[in-house]
C-alpha cells in the first residue's frame, strides 16, 4: 500500500501505536494508548463514467500526475457527502465539461495494492461538444477501432473499456465485478 501510516490519534493528538485492539478484533490497526480509539484504515472510492455518443466514448487526456498526457475516462476520488453516482457526474463535467445523463453502473473494481475501489457508469452523452476543465489538457470522441489503448493512464480504465465495448456488442450491459491485483 502507498499510504502513510497513521501518526497520531484524529480525537486527542496523541502518538498512536500499532496493534490487535483488545475488542477481539484480529488485525493490527492503530489504538491511541491515551484514549482508546482505534483507527480503521479504509479504501478509496473512485468514481467516474463511461461518456458515449452513438458508438463513441469520451476520453479524456490527462493534465496531472500520475500519468500527464495519457488517456482516461473521466473520474476521480469520490467526496464526503456525495452518492457514487453524484460524484462520477461531477467529475465527469469537472474533467469533460460534457453534458450527460447517467446510466447503470458497469464496473467495480477492487485495487487492493493502492487501497481503491473503482466504480464506473455509463453516461449517454447529450452533445458532443466539450468544455474541460484545467486537469484536463484534451477531451475527444474515440470509436473503439480509435482508441489509444497503449496510451489508457490506468488498468481499471482499460477493462472498463473493454467490457462496455462487449457488453455493447452483445447489446446487453451487466455490472462487472472485477478484482485489479
Amino acid at each position: 500500500m502507498f499510504r502513510s501510516p497513521i501518526k497520531f490519534c484524529r480525537n486527542c493528538g496523541t502518538a498512536v501505536t500499532y496493534r490487535v485492539p483488545d475488542d477481539g478484533d484480529v488485525r493490527e490497526r492503530a489504538v491511541c494508548p491515551a484514549c482508546d480509539t482505534i483507527h480503521y484504515e479504509n479504501p478509496l472510492n473512485v468514481v467516474g463514467t463511461v461518456p458515449y455518443w452513438g458508438d463513441k466514448v469520451l476520453l479524456c487526456k490527462r493534465n496531472i500526475e500520475p500519468r500527464w498526457g495519457k488517456w482516461t475516462l473521466p473520474a476521480g476520488f469520490m467526496e464526503l457527502g456525495e452518492t457514487t453516482e453524484q460524484g462520477a457526474a461531477r467529475e465527469t463535467d469537472e474533467e469533460a465539461g460534457a453534458k450527460f445523463e447517467m446510466e447503470g453502473l458497469i464496473t467495480v473494481m477492487s485495487v487492493p495494492r493502492v487501497g481503491q475501489v473503482h466504480l464506473f457508469y455509463r453516461a449517454r452523452l447529450l452533445s458532443d461538444r466539450f468544455d474541460p476543465g484545467h486537469e484536463t489538457i484534451e477531451a475527444r470522441l474515440f470509436g473503439e477501432d480509435e482508441i489509444p489503448w497503449e496510451e489508457i493512464a490506468f488498468r481499471t480504465v482499460k477493462e472498463t473499456l473493454e467490457h462496455y465495448f462487449a457488453d455493447r456488442r452483445r447489446g446487453v450491459f451487466a455490472v462487472h465485478n472485477v478484482d485489479v491485483v
